[in-house]
């Protein structure tokens, strides 16, 4: 097999965002622009030679042609063995997994999570560490530094592979083993849930319904809740993994998921709904008429986690991201464990769980996981809402509500400004940044500000601080706003405000959220102009 050197020049667009680098499909399938990005990975982190990774992807369009070229790539450098899952198939939780198990250098994971597929929609690649967590901002801004100075590229001349066909081939010296990408995960939850337990909740008449989204966790689902649980085939909902996910927006909230919360709603619902994104990492947890906020279902699983087997030791601490809100802080202070505050992306947890301070994390946008692996984990907040529904016997309803009745509620909500004009976005946070030390004492819309700033984070373990990660707005009666830029969006600029007001029990917490939260929406309008300079009354998402 002949390797040969591919002359190539910095490519623009390749500075990766909050978890990998998410881009049109069609950038991706541009002359070189993978293959510069890949590269650029293997330069970045020390090279390719001897190593062993992981490889697949969510099956979103453009995912088996990627595979076969990042194959040829791991090849020309000189890596030793690539285990890839059937299909060119791998949940984000999996692969994590497959990372830790067997002790690979890395992984490469093809999706762009929650993002819309197909040719005309959104790719992504994200590098996950030995750890199988996703690469800290240290080894990005290396990967980023390799991205402007590359000049090869190192490829193998080699035909492409058959990816459906279990078992080990070779590709020069690399070995390539293909395996089922379920399988290893499947024992893993085995090992951390009663799934007796849930089968027996089940057998007794319990309903439920999984929305896959047409994305990857649909064959995990199928496996974990049909044929380990015993749930009705029809419990898997869109479980066909397709490349433009059916069409739809694999995003697991009430907007994008929207067959299942009527469902849900309805008079005939299920007892228990949930779905997962485009890569399997992101969860929404549905009872019947009964929505749970991503922020609520974190706070839960911190005070009953130890109903699982996986978790009877209790907690070592929790972690949530800044604009989650504030509910799972109750929970640790009342059980006397650590909780951590961290910028958003899921890298920010790494440090706190490798070193033991952390058995939990989560964060506002719908991810929740534990120190199993080094990812959010859809399924396995599935589980654990399973698990703790068959050891109490309470219905998600009864659970929140008893939740709410010992540590008070936080009224959450998040907007999202989608394609915002870049630069319009950029002058709004920038101008609110600069006012942030005047708005202390200031009344907008009859709310009064206590405390304003930009979050900045100096990590416990590794000193490294972060900045500019989101500029808080504190207002008297328990409130508070958070105003950032996504780093997932592909086009334009995604402004995201998240809202929170705290109801302390025993005051009412069975209101409408949106409701409680309009003054508070309506006072950081006042405060920031969204309305005004961006011209839009209303968000186009809210969850």
């Amino acid at each position: 097999m002949q390797i040969r050197d591919i002359a190539t020049a910095p490519m623009r667009g390749q500075n990766a965002g909050t978890s990998g680098l998410r881009r049109k499909t069609r950038d991706y399938m541009a002359p070189l622009f993978l293959e510069n990005y890949v590269q650029a990975i293997l330069d970045g982190t020390g090279g390719a030679a001897g190593k062993t990774y992981v490889l697949g992807g969510d099956g979103r369009y453009f995912n088996a042609a990627a595979i076969q070229i990042i194959l040829r790539i791991l090849a020309g450098n000189g890596a030793d063995r690539v285990i890839m899952g059937q299909g060119g198939l791998l949940s984000t939780p999996a692969a994590s997994h497959l990372i830790r198990k067997t002790g690979a250098d890395g992984g490469f994971i093809l999706s762009a999570s929650h993002n819309p597929g197909g040719i005309d929609a959104d790719f992504g690649l994200k590098y996950n560490m030995a750890n199988g967590g996703p690469a800290t901002e240290t080894m990005t801004a290396a990967i980023v530094a390799a991205s402007e100075s590359i000049t090869r590229i190192r490829m193998a001349d080699s035909a492409d592979i058959d990816l459906d066909a279990l078992g080990a081939v070779a590709i020069g010296t690399m070995q390539v083993r293909i395996i089922d990408p379920v399988a290893d995960y499947l024992a893993l939850m085995e090992d951390l849930f009663d799934l007796d337990a849930i089968a027996a909740l089940i057998a007794g008449g319990f309903t439920l319904r999984f929305d896959a989204m047409h994305a990857v966790t649909g064959p995990y689902a199928r496996a974990l809740l049909v044929d380990r649980c015993g749930a009705s085939p029809d419990s898997v909902m869109n479980a066909t993994p397709l490349p433009d996910f059916g069409g739809g927006h694999p995003d697991p909230n009430p907007v994008w998921a929207a067959g299942l919360m009527r469902l849900m709603m309805g008079p005939d619902a299920p007892d228990f709904g949930a779905a997962s994104d485009g890569d399997g990492d992101r969860n929404m947890i549905v009872g019947r008429g009964c929505y749970v906020t991503p922020s609520d279902s974190l706070a839960l699983i911190a005070d009953r986690a130890d109903l699982a087997k996986g978790y009877r030791r209790g907690l070592a601490g929790v972690a949530r991201s800044m604009p989650t809100s504030g509910a799972v802080d109750r929970v640790a202070a009342a059980k006397g464990i650590a909780c951590f505050e961290t910028p958003t992306g899921w890298k920010f947890f790494g440090n706190l769980l490798d070193t033991g301070q952390i058995t939990l994390c989560g964060e506002e946008s719908a991810g929740t996981g534990s120190d199993h692996i080094r990812e959010k984990d859809g399924l396995w907040a599935v589980l654990m809402w399973l698990n703790i529904i068959a050891v109490t016997g309470q219905s998600v309803a009864d659970l929140m509500a008893a939740h709410w009745q010992t540590y008070g509620r936080n009224y959450y909500s998040r907007h999202d400004y989608e394609d915002v004009d870049s630069a319009v976005a950029a002058v709004l946070i920038a101008d609110l940044r600069g006012r942030l030390d005047s708005l202390p004492g200031q009344s907008f819309a009859g709310l009064r500000v206590t405390a304003a700033d930009d979050f900045a984070y100096a990590d416990p373990v590794d000193g490294s601080v972060s900045t500019g990660q989101g500029l808080r707005l504190f207002f008297e009666g328990g409130a508070r706003a958070v105003l950032r830029l996504s780093g997932t969006g592909t086009s334009g600029a995604t402004l995201r405000v998240y809202l929170e007001q705290l109801v302390a029990a025993p005051g009412d917490l069975h209101q409408d959220a949106g409701d409680v939260l309009a003054p508070l929406a309506a006072a950081v309008d006042a405060v920031a102009g969204i309305s005004g300079r961006t011209g839009r009354t209303a968000p186009d998402v809210k969850t």
